[in-house]
C-alpha cells in the first residue's frame, strides 16, 4: 500500500523551519547573556569556551545537535553569570 504525501508535503519543510528559527532564538538570547556580563567575566576561560561554543561549533553543527550545543553552552553561561554576581 503506498501512502500520498500530497497533503503533508509542505510539513516537513514547515516543521524545520520552526525548529531552526526557535534554535536560532535560544542562541541569540544565550548571546546576549554573554554580552551583558562584566569585563572581569568576559576575562575568564569559561567565558571564551562559551562564546566558542555558541558560534564555531554551533554553525559547524547539523541541527539535531545544535540544541545539544546550546545546552552545553548554557552551563558556563550560568557558572559566570554567578560568578559575576559573587564579587
Amino acid at each position: 500500500m503506498l501512502h500520498s504525501r500530497s497533503a503533508s508535503s509542505t510539513s516537513p519543510r514547515a516543521n524545520f523551519r520552526k525548529r531552526y528559527a526557535a534554535i536560532e532564538t535560544r542562541r541569540a538570547e544565550l548571546v546576549a547573556r554573554l554580552g551583558a556580563l562584566d569585563q572581569r567575566a568576559q576575562d575568564h576561560p569559561g567565558y571564551k569556551r562559551a562564546l566558542k561554543l555558541l558560534n564555531n561549533t554551533f554553525r559547524k553543527e547539523k541541527l539535531a545537535q545544535r540544541f545539544a550545543v546550546l545546552h552545553a553552552a548554557t552551563w558556563p553561561i550560568d557558572v559566570l553569570e554567578k560568578l559575576s554576581t559573587i564579587s
